[in-house]
């Protein structure tokens, strides 16, 4: 063990005193390289109060000062982007160049923060009244909390903590346990920055910290991201102590491919979309709905690619795809495949054998594809989060549609085809919060927003775009009047006032 990571409080390093720490491996290896820090109720309180200190502050800094940091920041995050990469990798396992697209994609967000003040511009209507204007002004909430998955250590707290602080926000990150260093790395770019202290701060740990978070009576909101499970949990809880919550659950996404499609185009699509990251996306496509006759030649035209998928360690440029996060998550992903034939699907492809030479402890899996997977199976129900793909046979594309809208999930769903009237029909009628046409993982930009439907998403508002400037902001509305000293007081009127 070589490496300690502990918390970041008002500004600087603090050393963990709960006396629990969590294991943190290279998923390459197997080997435990890392110890963190786990946090007592005491420690978040910490946090908490430096995030509340600061806010007081920080919460009426000019728009010019929090622009200034944010810009300073990119530059430094820009310049860093190897160095949080390398971090990610030796982790997540993910390799370096899918953890270098993660880093530029939270990039994304830190640009739109820095373009804050057309954001929070408000309203003024004038005159609404005899001399009576009406201004309409969006002002922070105070101490806001994110809390994140593992699958995307650096992109998803940039979903959230650049426009949290851009909008007057204090903000207190609790990342996942399994790879918490790029967390602190982040930290100490936004102070080399200029950030003030206590307005950023970090708290490693486990469920304890999680708890104490969503019922401590000075946090105002809550984001999240993780399994449905767990954002039910978030929202109901954060929601019954008073919090404002967006709470982002689990997926599982369909691509419906119908028989006009290039099916060389969705075949390449399929296979990125579904094993990229080891699957460990809550955005991977992970169940293929085939329409019509095109299913045998679209499954034999994915297995051809998938079988030439190289895996290896995070750290080889030669290799496309890693390892998973933990031996338990493994274990997991191939019980789905292992069961598969059982509950009557073909098994195109079993990679759960898979291993590296030299690298036998490493949490590896191969590319696994099955093929007329029922949808009361067990590897279709659930989110599986690995490289295992389904494939779905439908007769047209409203049976496919409806396949895909029964699901009890609708974080994003994708079309391919060359009809555009289909097209249209299509992202209209599925229920899913992103569409994509051609398209495979239709993220969007960061000037949109980030969210799914149903059981994909626990809340009203998405992440960052401009949903995430309204979930860290409240609206006041202002009524002004100044009256005419010329003109006599109007005397007590009991009246529901009226404008005239």
């Amino acid at each position: 063990m070589t490496k300690t990571v502990h918390h970041w409080i008002g500004g600087k390093t603090v050393e963990g005193e709960s006396g629990d720490w969590g294991p943190v491996t290279d998923p390459a290896t197997g080997a435990v390289t890392t110890r963190v820090a786990l946090a007592s109720v005491e420690e978040v309180d910490r946090a908490v109060a430096a995030a509340r200190i600061a806010f007081q502050t920080w919460g009426t800094s000019s728009l010019a000062q929090r622009t200034s940091i944010l810009f300073r920041f990119r530059a430094l995050l820009d310049a860093n982007r190897d160095a949080i990469a390398e971090l990610i990798t030796a982790e997540h396992g993910k390799v370096h160049s899918d953890a270098l697209g993660e880093v530029a994609r939270g990039l994304e967000i830190v640009d739109l923060a820095c373009g804050i003040t057309t954001q929070l511009k408000g309203e003024l209507s004038t005159q609404v009244s005899n001399r009576v204007d009406v201004a309409a002004i969006r002002q922070p909430v105070g101490v806001v909390v994110g809390i994140t998955p593992f699958n995307f250590p650096a992109m998803v707290p940039m979903w959230m903590f650049p426009l949290a602080i851009a909008c007057g926000n204090t903000f207190v990150l609790k990342p996942s346990e399994k790879d918490p260093s790029a967390s602190l790395k982040i930290a100490e770019l936004l102070a080399e920055a200029g950030l003030p202290d206590g307005v950023f701060n970090v708290v490693q740990g486990d469920k304890v910290a999680v708890d104490r978070l969503l019922e401590h009576p000075d946090v105002a909101a809550v984001s999240f991201v993780g399994s449905t499970p767990i954002a039910r949990h978030i929202h109901t809880t954060a929601s019954a102590n008073g919090k404002r919550v967006q709470a982002l659950g689990g997926a599982k996404n369909h691509m419906l491919v119908l028989p006009d499609a290039d099916l060389d185009a969705a075949a390449d699509a399929a296979v990125s979309a579904a094993y990229g990251s080891a699957g460990e996306r809550c955005m991977a496509i992970s169940a293929v709905v085939a329409v019509g006759a095109v299913g045998d030649e679209l499954v034999d035209k994915i297995r051809e690619r998938a079988e030439k998928i190289k895996i290896g360690p995070g750290d080889d440029p030669a290799s496309e795809m890693g390892p998973l996060i933990t031996r338990a998550h493994r274990d997991k992903v191939a019980s789905y495949v292992h069961g598969a034939a059982e509950q009557g699907a073909d098994v195109v492809l079993d990679g759960t054998g898979y291993t590296v030479d030299g690298y036998e402890d490493g949490h590896w899996i191969g590319l696994s594809l099955l093929d007329k997977v029922s949808t009361d199976s067990d590897a279709y129900r659930d989110e599986i989060f690995g490289p295992v793909l389904c494939v779905l046979r439908a007769d047209t594309y409203e049976e496919g549609l409806a396949l895909i809208n029964a699901s009890p999930f609708g974080n994003g769903t994708a079309i391919f085809t060359r009809d555009g009237g289909a097209a249209r029909r299509f992202q209209l009628e599925v229920q899913a919060g992103m569409v994509g046409v051609n398209v495979p993982i239709p993220v969007p930009v960061g000037y949109h927003s980030f969210g799914g439907w149903k059981d994909s998403l626990f809340g009203d508002l998405h992440v960052y775009g401009n949903d995430g400037v309204q979930f860290y902001t409240r609206g006041k509305v202002v009524t002004t009047r100044w009256p005419d000293p010329s003109e006599p007081h109007g005397g007590v009127d009991l009246g529901f006032p009226r404008n005239h």
